[in-house]
């Protein structure tokens, strides 16, 4: 593209001539895309070609058309208490500036330079034309969405009369209050337009990449959302995406850093219409499942996008398209993301339901809180003074008009959209709470409900019938002093693990399996072995339903186990993460999906088939293979080797001699790949035993409630025998006392789970005295726990 004259410097800027420093000239998205063109395709990463009209050209546009006093008559009559007149100050700056004519050496400029690009493409190319304002992409200002984009723009004449577009685009209603929101309204803005050779995601899939976990700022994972066709349909939360969620040292260390995938809806495809610009089609059933991104295209696209927060140094906001033609990825633009680098690392504010409700719909929750109000449903805009403050809004999806009125919402429920989408870039952005693709939410909903917006207890927003009660707590990490002895965490679900990284802790103490398999599997692992043998038709086909995108049902549980596993391991990477082989008891595991044929009614379960005693067992060694595959999987295909395992109820050593065969048979054995096996010290004889016991495994975990329940004979469930079961009673505690003395003498680790240690202080005194390794809590004793682990390390 030539770039020989004065006018072009001025008024045209080639992608090659660009740099992240040109804001000034080109807004942020056109600077950034110059910054990509020249600094990331090199790389490797595909950035397609394209060129800027410059805020220089706006002013120039303005000026011949006698508009810049026009504008600032405008704008003071703009009622800024109360914004009632916005809409016809916008429409009247609007219609004047779409009235105007493009200067003519601004026109030739804009023609050569397209002209130029479908030279390069050998074709009369379709090019996206977006805004790019001058204040745009700082950081705690997204603008998103703010400005007019137009797609498959094809010939010069299209091309010049949507640039005027854009240009008048400045004025939208929602850009307007925006800038007086941000305080930019006091600033001069320009628009820049960036011309983009289109990528044909119309014939493939589009999506956008958050260099952080978006909820949490938890900055080790990649986000990365996609739909079928153009990306346009994610950004206006017209579809639930899917969602893939990537790991970035296992990416460094080229192991596999997939660590989840989730299939969303995408019940609508953006693809070219015949006459220009796009249209919007529903998408094939079929299609709807699967999902828009094989594994290698998942790892490439994290790749790039670490490559390219490097390059910037901060979290990234990305937006990447695949083409159908070439089948090649691109990333079409990238911003800083604005929420989280404006937030106090140290600071955390904890949300708690106390009581519970009639749950009545759920979607992705987009930011950490808890509130309640009357739902109020509007079906576009123009509605927006119905909404009182503090109601609820409800609505299918909200597109960038909404902005002005978010604020005003104490919640925002979309029935389409995920967590890239306009609504919850900006619901984050100015502090709100939203639940976005709760594709029931309308049907369900109706203006009046009192209901509570639950987004504190995972990924998934909840919520509930009528005004529930809540607790609030700040918490406060600044200078918070931790004990010597090793804080962790007992913790099941993976949903939590980014949020409750942040806390103080030393890794995961305890996390138990069979929350992953009683919620995300919920199948009897053994009715998924010998399917074809299945006596019960309902369950082989709820087991059908459940294992559709597999075509090895064995597979269904590797595959969830493992994600839910690495989910938690990567959390706190690379502390060390304690994965409780499943402990469920014969009634227990009887009560998931084929369970009844495979499992034997006992009389006192506490005491029969369950822990070590199942996993050599001819009725669950093939389950146990499928446990000990996904725990291969984390640790040695995800590069995941802070994850260390655990047998539960290992009632003699010459059991727990079988257990590891087992396991070195399935790939997994100690001490290779830096494995390490603690065992359950629940049982008196584990206690008794200990010497042998030591000789076997890594290190020992008390079981605590196990322990005080079989050195007592006390039912730990029985409400008569409450006030028996002590843990502090002198013969329990000479049983810890015991094992942690043997632990010490061979060298071995030893922890303690459990709930006496945050409820007792002088509890974790006395374990502390002993000499302990660790004490893992649940999370809402965490904090207690510590302050109890510090006082105690005093004396």
């Amino acid at each position: 593209m030539s770039t020989n004259t004065k006018a072009m410097h001025d008024l045209i800027i080639s992608f090659d001539r660009l740099r992240i420093q040109d804001v000034g000239k080109v807004g942020g998205k056109n600077a950034s895309l110059g910054e990509m063109y020249q600094q990331l395709n090199p790389l490797g990463i595909h950035i397609p070609n394209g060129f800027a009209v410059t805020a220089e050209a706006y002013r120039l546009f303005l000026f011949e058309n006698g508009l810049e006093d026009f504008i600032l008559d405008c704008l003071r009559e703009l009622d800024r208490a109360h914004f009632s007149n916005l809409r016809e100050v916008s429409q009247t700056i609007k219609e004047r500036i779409l009235l105007g004519k493009i200067p003519e050496s601004l026109e030739l400029e804009i023609r050569s330079a397209y002209r130029s690009l479908c030279l390069e493409a050998g074709r009369e190319l379709d090019v996206a034309v977006r805004s790019s304002a001058t204040a745009e992409d700082l950081p705690g200002a997204s603008f998103a969405g703010q400005h007019d984009s137009f797609l498959n723009i094809r010939g010069e004449k299209a091309l010049l009369d949507k640039v005027r577009f854009c240009f008048a685009s400045l004025y939208n209603a929602r850009a307007i209050k925006y800038r007086h929101d941000k305080g930019f309204d006091k600033h001069e803005i320009a628009l820049s337009v960036g011309v983009q050779a289109m990528v044909r995601a119309d014939l493939a899939s589009s999506g956008v990449i958050f260099t952080i976990e978006p909820e949490t700022g938890f900055e080790n994972a990649v986000l990365i959302t996609g739909c079928w066709g153009l990306g346009e349909n994610i950004v206006q939360g017209a579809v639930i995406p899917d969602e893939f969620l990537v790991f970035k040292p296992s990416l460094e260390k080229g192991k596999s850093a997939i660590l989840s995938k989730k299939a969303g809806s995408k019940t609508k495809t953006m693809v070219y219409s015949e006459s220009g610009g796009v249209i919007n089609l529903d998408t094939d059933p079929a299609k709807q499942r699967e999902l828009v991104l094989k594994d290698e295209e998942i790892e490439t696209l994290g790749k790039w996008a670490v490559a390219i927060e490097k390059h910037y140094q901060m979290p990234m906001d990305i937006e990447w398209a695949k083409d159908g033609m070439d089948d090649q990825l691109y990333i079409v633009q990238a911003r800083p993301e604005t929420v989280h680098a404006e937030k106090d690392p140290f600071l955390l504010k904890e949300f708690t339901l106390v009581e519970s409700g009639q749950l009545l719909t759920s979607g992705y929750a987009i930011g950490n809180g808890i509130t309640s109000g009357k739902v109020k449903i509007l079906h576009s805009p123009a509605e927006s003074h119905l909404l009182e403050e503090g109601e609820i809004l409800l609505t299918e999806i909200t597109n960038p008009d909404w902005d002005p009125i978010m604020k005003k919402a104490a919640a925002i429920i979309t029935a389409k959209g995920g967590r890239t989408s306009h609504a919850a870039i900006v619901a984050r952005e100015v502090g709100a709470l939203a639940i976005v693709g709760a594709e029931n939410a309308l049907e369900i909903l109706k203006t009046g409900d009192v209901v509570t917006i639950d987004n504190a207890s995972g990924k998934m927003g909840k919520v509930y019938s009528g005004k529930l009660n809540w607790k609030e707590t700040l918490h406060d990490f600044r200078g918070m002093k931790l004990p010597k002895t090793k804080p962790m965490f007992i913790l099941a679900d993976p949903e939590k693990a980014f949020d409750l990284s942040f806390f103080p802790n030393q890794g995961v103490g305890l996390m138990r399996m069979e929350f992953v398999i009683n919620k995300s599997i919920r199948i009897h692992p053994m009715a998924l072995v010998h399917f074809d043998h299945l006596e019960n038709q309902d369950d082989k086909y709820l087991i059908e339903s459940l294992c559709q995108d597999y075509d090895d049902k064995k597979e269904y549980f590797v595959d969830k186990l493992s994600q839910a596993v690495a989910t938690i391991a990567a959390a706190f990477y690379p502390k060390d993460v304690i994965l409780r082989m499943s402990d469920f008891k014969s009634n227990e595991y009887a009560n998931l999906i084929g369970g009844r044929q495979f499992e034997e009614k006992e009389e006192n379960p506490m005491l029969g088939f369950r822990g070590a005693s199942r996993y050599y067992h001819e009725r669950y060694r093939e389950g146990f293979g499928l446990e000990c595959a996904a725990v291969k999987r984390v640790r040695d295909e995800m590069g995941l080797e802070n994850l260390k395992v655990m047998i539960p109820f290992c009632r003699t050593p010459e059991e727990g001699k079988k257990v590891l065969d087992l396991m070195a048979s399935l790939g997994l054995k100690k001490e290779e790949n830096g494995l390490e096996i603690y065992v359950m010290a629940e049982i008196p004889s584990n206690v008794i035993q200990a010497e042998e016991f030591a000789e076997l495994f890594d290190g020992f975990s008390i079981g605590s409630n196990d322990l005080t329940q079989l050195t007592l004979g006390v039912d730990r469930d029985s409400e008569v025998l409450g006030e028996l079961f002590d843990e502090n009673n002198a013969s329990v505690k000479w049983m810890i006392t015991e094992v942690i003395r043997v632990a010490k003498a061979r060298g071995k680790k030893i922890g303690l789970c459990g709930q006496a240690p945050s409820d007792r202080p002088e509890f974790a005194k006395f374990l502390i005295a002993q000499g302990i390794d660790s004490i893992s809590f649940n999370a809402d004793a965490l904090l207690k726990g510590i302050e109890n682990m510090v006082e105690a390390e005093k004396k």
